[in-house]
C-alpha cells in the first residue's frame, strides 16, 4: 500500500497484514467500488489522522464546505484500505429502506413467488466488511438516523426491522459520513450521534496545492491563467469569510469546472458560467465577477 506521512510506521505494517490476511477478497463488481488514492491533501495532517482513525476502527465525520474534497478523502482512504465503499446520499426523504434494504417478491426456478430480503449499503457493508460512507448526513431526520445508532456504537449490530435478524459487523467494517454545516435542510447533529463521531474539518486547497491539482486535472495548462485562478480562488475565499459570498463560490469543483471552460471560452464567462451563475443572489454574483474582473 501506499505510505501516508504522518501515520506510524506500525501502522501501515498492521495495515498490510490485515489486507493480505482477509480471508475473502472483493470481487470483480465489488472493486468497482474501490476508490481511487487521489485525494489532494491541502495538511498532511488530515490524511494522516482520517487513516489513523479508521484503522482504530473509529466512524469519522469529515466537516466542510462543498467542493472542499470529502468524498475524494473517503475514496482515498477506502483505497489504501483496498475495500469496496458503499455510499448513502442523505436527504430529508431518506428511510430505513433506503438504509437497510427492502422486502420484494422473487420467483424460484419452479416459478413459485416467495419473498425475499435485499440489502441496502448498511447490511452490505455490514455483512460483507466493507466501508460505509454516509454523505450529508445533516439532511437526514434525525429520527431516521437513530435507527443505526447501534451499527455506529460499541455494538456494531442492528436489529433488521424488515426480517428480525440481529446483524453483527464484519470486524473489517469501517464508517466514513461527511457535513456540509449552515445549508439549506440541514439540521444539528445530536450530541449522541457526534460523540460516536472523530471529527476531521476538510478546508480548501490553496497555494501551491491548489495549482497542482488543477494542472493535474483540468484541461487547461496555461500556467499563468493556472495561477490567475489560485488566485481568484483565494479572493472568493476571502470574500466567503467576510460573509458577502455562500461557501459554495468556493468549490474547487466549480473551480476546475472554469478552468475546463477557460481552454475553450474566454475565463470571465467560464467564471460566470461556473461560479457566479450558480448564486442566487444577484450581489453575490456580481461580487463573483467583480472578483475575476481585477484578474482576467
Amino acid at each position: 500500500m501506499l505510505r501516508t506521512a504522518g501515520v506510524p510506521e506500525i501502522i501501515h505494517e498492521q495495515l498490510e497484514q490485515m489486507i493480505q490476511s482477509r480471508s475473502s477478497v472483493p470481487d470483480e463488481d465489488e472493486r468497482k467500488l474501490i476508490g481511487s488514492a487521489a485525494f489532494e491533501v491541502p495538511d498532511e495532517d488530515i490524511l494522516a489522522d482520517a487513516l489513523i482513525a479508521i484503522f482504530l476502527n473509529k466512524n469519522v465525520l469529515l466537516k466542510g464546505p462543498t467542493g472542499s474534497g470529502k468524498t475524494k478523502l473517503a475514496e482515498h482512504v477506502s483505497a489504501l484500505f483496498e475495500q469496496p465503499m458503499h455510499a448513502v446520499n442523505c436527504s430529508t426523504d431518506l428511510d430505513a429502506e433506503a438504509l437497510l434494504g427492502f422486502k420484494t417478491l422473487a420467483h424460484d426456478e419452479q416459478g413459485k413467488a416467495h419473498i425475499v430480503f435485499i440489502p441496502g449499503p448498511i447490511m452490505k457493508a455490514m455483512t460483507k466488511g466493507h466501508f460505509l460512507y454516509i454523505d450529508e448526513i445533516n439532511m437526514a431526520k434525525p429520527e431516521t438516523l437513530s435507527l443505526i445508532n447501534g451499527v455506529l456504537d460499541y455494538r456494531r449490530s442492528i436489529t433488521n426491522p424488515f426480517t428480525g435478524e440481529v446483524v453483527t459487523a464484519h470486524p473489517d467494517f469501517r464508517v466514513v459520513a461527511a457535513i456540509n454545516e449552515g445549508y439549506m435542510g440541514t439540521v444539528p447533529l445530536n450530541e449522541a450521534l457526534k460523540n460516536r463521531f472523530i471529527t476531521i474539518d476538510v478546508p480548501y486547497l490553496q497555494g501551491d496545492a491548489l495549482y497542482h491539482l488543477l494542472k493535474s486535472k483540468s484541461v487547461l495548462q496555461d500556467e499563468k491563467q493556472l495561477k490567475t485562478f489560485v488566485q481568484l480562488s483565494a479572493d472568493l475565499l476571502t470574500l466567503i469569510e467576510m460573509g458577502q459570498l455562500p461557501d459554495e463560490a468556493g468549490s474547487i469543483r466549480a473551480l476546475l469546472d472554469a478552468c475546463d471552460l477557460t481552454a475553450y471560452i474566454p475565463p470571465l464567462r467560464a467564471v460566470a458560467r461556473a461560479i457566479a451563475d450558480k448564486l442566487e443572489d444577484e450581489r453575490e454574483r456580481a461580487a463573483v465577477i467583480n472578483a475575476a474582473e481585477t484578474l482576467f
